[in-house]
């Protein structure tokens, strides 16, 4: 991969493919997409409950970065195969929360999808080969996932890939639901 000033970048992320969608590292280009995903308020409306900035997205995609290089997993763009668009993030992370129960040692998997990617079945595809991933190469580690409750369409792919209810638990004033697999 080439870097923003022409320079060879190592990526230590693997790509994965399913039947519709290419799973790989995030690059710089990805900026513009990926803010026009993350300040749309449908989709930030169960995290964090506001659009993001332009600025804010940058730093996450430094993050995503970083996790891969730091930890060894980390986020994936995941991509639609037939058209090349950039059409999410979905992965793993330890983001060191303030939450009771404490998730310190365990895998926080989290997944989102631009609004027109919604309803085709994406998001359970690209969960299904992302913990497929991790029983691979992260096995030893509880994988466990944050869902607002009133997120219901997350909570149906998270129960589908074998995530359950764990705990109820309050993160930044809001109720959560804590799911384990």
């Amino acid at each position: 991969m080439t870097g923003p000033h022409g320079r060879l970048v190592e990526s230590p992320v693997p790509v994965l493919e399913t039947e519709r969608l290419r799973l790989r590292a995030h690059r710089a280009d990805d900026h513009a997409a990926c803010t026009a995903i993350w300040s749309d308020p449908q989709v930030t409306r169960y995290i964090g409950g506001r659009p993001f900035t332009a600025e804010e997205v940058w730093r996450r995609l430094l993050q995503y970065a970083g996790m891969w290089s730091l930890l060894g997993y980390g986020y994936w763009a995941v991509e639609e195969k037939h058209s090349g668009r950039y059409i999410g993030d979905i992965g793993y992370a330890d983001l060191k929360r303030d939450l009771l129960p404490s998730l310190d040692g365990m895998l926080e998997f989290g997944w989102v999808l631009a609004p027109s990617a919604h309803g085709r079945g994406y998001a359970s595809e690209a969960v299904a080969a992302v913990t497929a991933w991790g029983d691979q190469h992260v096995g030893a580690l509880r994988a466990v996932c944050i869902i607002a409750p009133e997120n219901l369409p997350s909570i149906r792919v998270a129960e589908k890939a074998g995530f359950q209810r764990w705990q109820e638990t309050t993160y930044h004033g809001s109720p959560t639901l804590v799911f384990s697999r």
